[in-house]
Formats: structure tokens, C-alpha cells, sequence
């Protein structure tokens, strides 16, 4: 599928996205191990995370759809079913790693495997700390690469310092320790998203966090069963509040969206380029603080983004480039290496397609020098199969003469099944109800063979 995007009109609009994808799943799982069942509202049910949910049923868990965006998990108090086949995780790097945390506390053997983009991207690093514990996995693929043979139980704590900034690595190890004897201690070298612990908390998993940031699970506990619910994934509002931030006067609010003290640096680093941005945390009441942003356009300027702050941006990086791209002056993106190893080279597809709009970009090893304002161009652009790569070139087209063309579109249901929809709405309020395959300044088309 193509999608066709052409410039946007004065942006002044409001807006709600789908549930968090990151904590879609984890709620899920631990939902999975509690005492009893758990209503989740505001579920993500785009591809990811319907591979978590698939991979929970194949382990005996029922887990109910009883209308759109809501799921109610049936806990079987840490007891799980061994699969009759493998476990296929997709493109979902999240649902590999964090069950591989989950299936290294069980006394069967399980398979993961993924698609052929998931089958290329590093599971050395949760392999490592889950060997420690006691578990045995054997990685089929080259480099330490899926399909993973788990084989677990009889795990032990261990005190664990994770030498790459990954929540997904923290979860999984988290996850093992709820099966483990003992204590286990997870040190990051890095802030990364805390969903994991404050879902275990919210659960009644008893946790423990150092003064400098070890993050502690006792073993043998279960969660106990609750409802709760998703608020609207941050990283999902990005692209249209960095749409409205490049826009001189452009405004947008957006309700009921997360707002974990772990997630909004991208809103400073918005403020660092110029834009106004109000944030109003409205309810804490599930841990996971939610609320409202609104956001003034302006010209932009450049800014650095490096150190610390790159591991709570790594999935707003690639629509932060397009905003410096539009930006006054120069942007720098440093020690963002992790980028190489997503769904594709973010740091490669970023710089090509940019180029190819008319921006000037060096390509660094760990990062991007962003050299603005360009006057962007209507151009053909791959998406690399990267939901975030065909979401945040969307984005560059509203700001291009002429038409955009991001091809293979059909990857931004992985993450955002919602955001055709989005984009017309965006560009087009006035009518974003009209049922058409071509309306105002979005079309989707097939794919040209």
C-alpha cells in the first residue's frame, strides 16, 4: 500500500490516539499471571501487541475481546500451558524479548520466532541475564539471533547491570524474577521506561528501587488480578504534535494521553527548538500519569539531542529529524547507535529520505547532522517496512511542495492501526467523515508492483 500526502492546511485541531503500546503489552502478560481477571481498556490492538496477546493464548491463557480496544485477561495465577507449536512474535521485538523473560521461569521448552526483520535484530542482551538465572536458551539464528529455544525453571536472582539502555531487557529480567528464588537486582546504565516496574507495582508485585536506580523483584510472588486503563501512547502523538510544532501558529491539543515523567522529554526537547507546549497531568490515580498536551507552533530552531536523553527518545527520533530538517539551523543526533538495529538502519533510511525530500544530512555512526530549514520536496520515499519510518515521512509530506509517496504503508499497523484515519482528520477535519479512497491531502493506493 502507498500512501499520498500533500501539504497540510493551518493546523488547529484536537485530537485522542490509541492506548500506550509499551504498556499494552506489559499489562497483558502480568494480567496473565495474576490471581484472576483483569479488564484492560484502551488496549492496543494493533499488530504488536495482538502478538502478545496470541503468544499469552498459546500458553493457556483466555483472553476475551469483548468490544474494540478492550480486553479482559482470564489470570491463571502464574501457571502457564506449554505450546502446541511455536510461538510466532511477528515484527515485535517487545513480545519476543519480554516472553522470553516470561518462558525462561517455565519447566517446558517453547519456540520464538519472527519475521524476517524481527529474525536479524540482537537477543544476545536478554539472553545473557536469563542464562545467568538458570535458564537455557539456544539462539537457531546467526549472532545470537531468533528463533530462541527456551527452556527454563529453577531460576535463581541475580544482580544484573544491563550495558545497553533497554526496557525491553529490563522487563524480561523482571518478568524471570517473579519465577526466581530470591532477590533479583536490575541496574541500568541509563534512564529507560519504567512501565514494566509500575505495572508490577500497580499489580501488587512487591518491587524495591536503590537511590541510584537499581530496580529490585522478589521472587514468588503473584500479581493480584485488576483493571486498569491504557492512556494514549506518547509516542503516537508525536508526529502530529511535531506536525503542529514546525507550523508557525499551528495548534493542537491532545487528551488522555500518557504523560510517564519517562516519556515526555521529547516534549522539552520540542520546547529547546521553540515550540509552546502546555502539559497538565490530570490523573495519577493508576500510577501511569495521564493528561493533556497543547502545542503552539513557531519557527523552529536546531538542537542537540545526545547523552541520557537519547534512550527516552529512541522511537521519536526518526519525526524529530524531519522537525530539524524544517528547523532554523543545525541539528545534531549523537550516541543514538541503537537506531541501527530497529525494524531497519533508522540512522540510514533517515538520512535517504531525507535527501531525497531536498535536506542536507550527514550521516554520523550514531546519529544524523540535520542542516535547516530545507525546502522539502514532494518525492517517492520507503518506508524500510519501519512503522516509524512511513509514520514520520507522512509527517515530512504535509511540509513538501507537491506529493509525498510512502511506499509499503501498510507497516504502520504494527504500531499506530489508526493513523490513516488520524491524518485525515488532521488535514482535512471538515471531511474526515466522508468515506472515499482519495480525499483531500491523503490517498491510499496499492502497492505499484
Amino acid at each position: 500500500m502507498e500512501l499520498r500526502v500533500k501539504r497540510a492546511p493551518h493546523i488547529d485541531t484536537e485530537i485522542t490516539v490509541p492506548g500506550d503500546k509499551s504498556i499494552s503489552h506489559r499489562a497483558a502478560i502480568i494480567a496473565a499471571l495474576s490471581n484472576g481477571v483483569c479488564r484492560l481498556e484502551g488496549f492496543l490492538n494493533a499488530n504488536d501487541c495482538m502478538r502478545t496477546v496470541e503468544a499469552l493464548r498459546a500458553l493457556g491463557i483466555r483472553i476475551d475481546e469483548p468490544e474494540p480496544n478492550t480486553i479482559v485477561v482470564h489470570g491463571k495465577k502464574r501457571v502457564l500451558s506449554p505450546p502446541a507449536g511455536d510461538i510466532d512474535c511477528g515484527n515485535s521485538a517487545t513480545t519476543m524479548r519480554l516472553m522470553a523473560g516470561l518462558l525462561a521461569g517455565q519447566k517446558f521448552e517453547s519456540r520464538l520466532i519472527g519475521d524476517s526483520s524481527l529474525s536479524k535484530r540482537p537477543m544476545e542482551r536478554v539472553i545473557t541475564p536469563l542464562r545467568q538465572m538458570g535458564a537455557t536458551i539456544v539462539a537457531e539464528g546467526s549472532e545470537q539471533t531468533a528463533p530462541l529455544r527456551v527452556h527454563g525453571g529453577s531460576l535463581q536472582g541475580i544482580k544484573y547491570e544491563i550495558p545497553v539502555a533497554s526496557a525491553q531487557v529490563k522487563g524480561a529480567i523482571l518478568l524471570a524474577g517473579l519465577f526466581a528464588k530470591g532477590k533479583t537486582i536490575v541496574t541500568e546504565v541509563g534512564s529507560t521506561r519504567n512501565h514494566t516496574e509500575l505495572m508490577l507495582r500497580y499489580f501488587f508485585v512487591r518491587t524495591t528501587r536503590t537511590e541510584n536506580g537499581a530496580i529490585g523483584i522478589f521472587g514468588d510472588q503473584i500479581p493480584e488480578s485488576r483493571d486498569f486503563r491504557i492512556p494514549g501512547d506518547l509516542s503516537s502523538a508525536t508526529y502530529w504534535l511535531t506536525a503542529a510544532a514546525v507550523q508557525p501558529g499551528g495548534h493542537l491539543l491532545v487528551r488522555n494521553l500518557g504523560l510517564n515523567p519517562t516519556r515526555t522529554p521529547v516534549l522539552g526537547v520540542l520546547v529547546r527548538m521553540g515550540a509552546q507546549v502546555r502539559e497538565a497531568v490530570e490523573n495519577v490515580d493508576q500510577l501511569e500519569p495521564r493528561g493533556i498536551v497543547e502545542i503552539t507552533g513557531a519557527m523552529l530552531k536546531g538542537t542537540v539531542i545526545q547523552g541520557k536523553e537519547v534512550a527516552q527518545l529512541i522511537d521519536e527520533l526518526p519525526v524529530l529529524a524531519v522537525a530539524g530538517a524544517l528547523a532554523s539551523g543545525t541539528t545534531i543526533i549523537r550516541h543514538a547507535q541503537e537506531l541501527r538495529v530497529k525494524e531497519t538502519d533508522r540512522i540510514a533510511a533517515i538520512a535517504h529520505n531525507l535527501r531525497v525530500m531536498g535536506a542536507q544530512v550527514i550521516e554520523l555512526n550514531d546519529g544524523l547532522e540535520i542542516h535547516g530549514p530545507a525546502p522539502l520536496r514532494g518525492a517517492r520515499v520507503p518506508s524500510f517496512g519501519d512503522h516509524r519510518i512511513a509514520m514520520a515521512f507522512a509527517i515530512a509530506g504535509l511540509f513538501a511542495d507537491g506529493e509525498t509517496t510512502v511506499q509499503d504503508a501498510e507497516c504502520v499497523e504494527i504500531s499506530y492501526p489508526g493513523f490513516f484515519k488520524t491524518i485525515e482528520e488532521f488535514v482535512n477535519p471538515k471531511r474526515a467523515q466522508v468515506s472515499t479512497p482519495v480525499i483531500g491531502s491523503l490517498s491510499l493506493a496499492p502497492m505499484e508492483e
